[in-house]
């Protein structure tokens, strides 16, 4: 059997969403910049996906910009609002368990670029300190960046009670929060949340790799970051990936769909691997199991066994899990997120993670904790002391 458990890393293509990459690859290939008949298929595709998206996230079509990726995404939302506000402040501020695509970015403004970078810390759970935020804001901060969900223990932030506080402060804050993992599991309202700017990826949600958008709020000022054709009103030059963006619309309508029985199946999921996987000794879940957490995502340490053994030995089962963050790198590192959240010195590298989708089934989850069951204790005779 192959289990494929890797989902917040990436997922499997709707079928659907590769019928119609190929199609416009192959025949709709215009480019939506040409004014023949050609281009105007192909813009039709581009404006096509900005209206699905615009529905759903419930913002306007303008407001939705196309980028490379989430990295991409949370680079311009960082840079080009950081640059366009440096007259009136020089603050940012983010929490210390984001994703590297922030964390890095944030890191080029404070030592490059000579911004100030507060980094909130995080409580057990992986959930940012609302009070240092409070503490944190000053007459100089032009943005904050929260994620929505954690892609390493699933922990859900306090979105938006942050951009509550942000916002009562000074309305002219800027507010971005990375959805990549949480777009396509819950319903996000960017308006109605306080959110001046939201970035997602499409192959997280069983759409293509190389493709993301960036909600930015019409009333924000963003400096580009990539200069070129002018495109996308000169926010984001470059011919637009035209199959990338057809297939991040399909995906994004196709997930929407029936989202709460596909949420709710998950979640059962979830709960039936948490039960299994706690019967191993020596065994802790990292971060919040409730309704307060990802329904998709599961943090694991296994004590004694080092990450990088463990996740071989299943791979050699036909089982696909993660060590961390897969958009790091594939060398395995000791994570910033679960020192962060303050896990125990031996589980720092011996923590895998597990996430599933609306194609993981219940026999996969049983084969895993089988799986486990073996594996686990035999890997521990063999551990260091």
């Amino acid at each position: 059997m192959e289990v494929y458990l890797d989902n917040s890393a990436t997922t499997r293509c709707y079928p659907e969403v590769g019928e119609l990459v190929y199609k416009v690859m192959c025949r709709d290939y215009g480019n939506p910049s040409s004014m023949h008949r050609k281009g105007v298929e192909a813009e039709h595709y581009v404006k096509e996906s900005k209206e699905i998206l615009a529905r759903l996230l419930k913002v306007n079509a303008k407001e939705i910009f196309f980028t490379s990726g989430g990295t991409e995404s949370d680079n311009l939302a960082l840079i080009g609002t950081a640059r366009a506000a440096r007259r009136s402040g020089n603050h940012l501020i983010t929490s210390a368990i984001e994703h590297p695509a922030i964390l890095n970015t944030m890191r080029h403004l404070e030592e490059e670029e000579g911004f100030r970078v507060t980094y909130l810390p995080v409580d057990a759970n992986g959930q940012i300190k609302l009070e240092a935020l409070r503490d944190a804001l000053c007459k100089d901060t032009v943005l904050v960046s929260v994620m929505y969900v954690n892609n390493e223990v699933g922990a859900v932030q306090p979105v938006e009670q942050a951009a509550r506080i942000v916002k009562s402060y000074n309305p002219s804050i800027l507010f971005h929060t990375d959805a990549v993992q949480g777009f396509g599991k819950y319903r996000i309202y960017p308006k109605r949340l306080g959110v001046d700017l939201l970035s997602a990826s499409g192959h997280k949600i069983h759409g293509p790799k190389g493709i993301g958008f960036l909600y930015i709020n019409e009333r924000v000022k963003i400096t580009p970051i990539v200069y070129g054709g002018e495109q996308q009103k000169n926010v984001r030059s470059g011919t637009e990936n035209v199959p990338g963006i057809a297939g991040i619309g399909l995906a994004s309508k196709m997930i929407y769909q029936d989202l709460d029985m596909k949420v709710a199946l998950m979640r059962e999921l979830k709960e039936h691997f948490l039960e299994g996987v706690t019967k191993i000794p020596n065994t802790t879940i990292h971060g919040l199991t409730d309704e307060n957490s990802a329904p998709h995502i599961i943090s694991v340490g296994f004590a004694g066994v080092r990450s990088e053994v463990l996740l071989h030995a299943l791979e050699e089962k036909g089982i696909y899990v993660s060590s961390g963050s897969a958009c790091a790198s594939n060398h395995p590192a000791v994570s910033g997120v679960l020192k962060g959240i303050g896990a125990a010195r031996e589980y720092l590298d011996a923590t895998l993670r597990f996430s599933m989708s609306e194609f993981t089934t219940k026999e996969e989850i049983d084969y895993t904790l089988e799986t486990l069951y073996n594996c686990v204790p035999v890997l521990r005779k063999f551990t260091r002391r």
